[in-house]
């Protein structure tokens, strides 16, 4: 729930995915570590600002992922901008799916690179562009996108990036903790291994509840990004505090697989409700359940009346996504109940019924 104007809503648009951020153990590990070190690291990491902690939290994450080594970024914005400012330069090519995070593309325009952006998901076009430049390339894309809630081909775009001699970086914001047999994310569900993707940014606020960000690899490209990416180099860490409660969200992540049982056990029941009441449903099989109605006039009516009802669920808008696919952006989280997702539905039917009277 999430208190709005004084009132008590139902939050459906959330990226809790596994209801950690009010876990009292996450609680707990962050008051017990800002009771011994404070609120703030104090300094970037290369200062004084790296503790045990952070220095645990990356070992964790490592083994967790299957990677030679992580490291911390205070946010996902900054871990985005990071890499692809270290990794490429004016001669360089980066190839990116349209719809990527914006903080993908802003990376891009931030290493000076050739940026060509294919259509979502257009696989011939993408082997196309890379067939066709020269230099060193990137292929970057979102693991699970944002706005749609769909997955990208990341089997056919590792192939792609071994044939043309390319660099896949993949952005699992909305896949690490939620997809996968143990919560590894999109490269787990696809079975594919550390070396088809060798480059895997992951964050901390959503699935774990917490904040702030990390990249994954081999230990050349850790120490590569230690020395060359700006936004690390000169950005204070996050406290000790978050990177204690992070270790506590990762072991709750792994313990209780339930949480993604149940998880994707509400994906499956909203959508059968959604399309048995003919609600505008995307084709998602994660949290993020886009209902695109085009106009945002409308989004905005949609929004509104649900906030009457008692669901907090936002009408996202141009620019976030394309003109003329505004939307309400439904998210699920391990946090609800059955009888909460019901409640949803019958909610949605009721808006939709009368935002489309004349």
């Amino acid at each position: 729930a999430v208190r709005v104007g004084g009132r008590l809503l139902r939050n459906f648009c959330s990226n809790d995915y596994l209801g950690l951020r009010a876990h009292p153990l996450l609680i707990g590990a962050a008051t017990e570590c800002m009771q011994r070190q404070g609120v703030g690291a104090g300094a970037a990491h290369l200062i004084c600002g790296h503790s045990l902690e952070h220095a645990a939290l990356e070992a964790e994450l490592a083994e967790f992922l299957g990677r030679e080594r992580t490291l911390l970024f205070s946010s996902g914005y900054l871990a985005n901008l990071g890499v692809l400012s270290a990794l490429a330069g004016r001669q360089d090519l980066i190839v990116a799916d349209r719809l990527n995070h914006a903080s993908l593309l802003d990376g891009a325009r931030l290493a000076g690179a050739r940026l060509r952006r294919y259509p979502h998901g257009d696989l011939t076009t993408c082997a196309r562009v890379l067939e066709s430049h020269g230099g060193a390339r990137l292929m970057v894309t979102d693991g699970v996108f944002s706005m749609d809630g769909d997955v990208a081909p990341l089997p056919e775009l590792a192939a792609l990036a071994h044939r043309y001699g390319a660099w896949l970086v993949v952005d699992d914001a909305h896949g690490i903790g939620v997809l996968g047999s143990k919560g590894a994310g999109t490269l787990e569900q696809a079975g594919l291994a550390a070396h088809s993707v060798p480059i895997l940014i992951g964050t901390l606020g959503k699935a774990f509840g917490s904040l702030g960000a990390f990249v994954a690899g081999d230990a050349a490209l850790i120490e590569t990004l230690i020395q060359r990416a700006r936004t690390y180099v000169y950005t204070t860490a996050l406290p000790p505090a978050i990177a204690a409660a992070t270790r506590a969200a990762l072991r709750l992540c792994q313990r209780e697989p339930w949480r993604r049982r149940h998880l994707l056990r509400l994906v499956g029941r909203f959508r059968a409700g959604a399309l048995a009441l003919g609600l505008p449903l995307s084709p998602s099989a994660t949290p993020i359940q886009p209902l695109v109605v085009g106009d945002s006039a409308r989004a905005l009516a949609l929004s509104d009346a649900l906030l009457e009802l008692g669901f907090w669920i936002g009408a996202i808008r141009p620019p976030t996504v394309p003109q003329g696919s505004a939307r309400l952006r439904v998210t699920l989280s391990a946090a609800h109940g059955e009888a909460q997702v019901d409640a949803l539905l019958a909610a949605l039917g009721h808006v939709f019924r009368i935002t489309s009277q004349p």
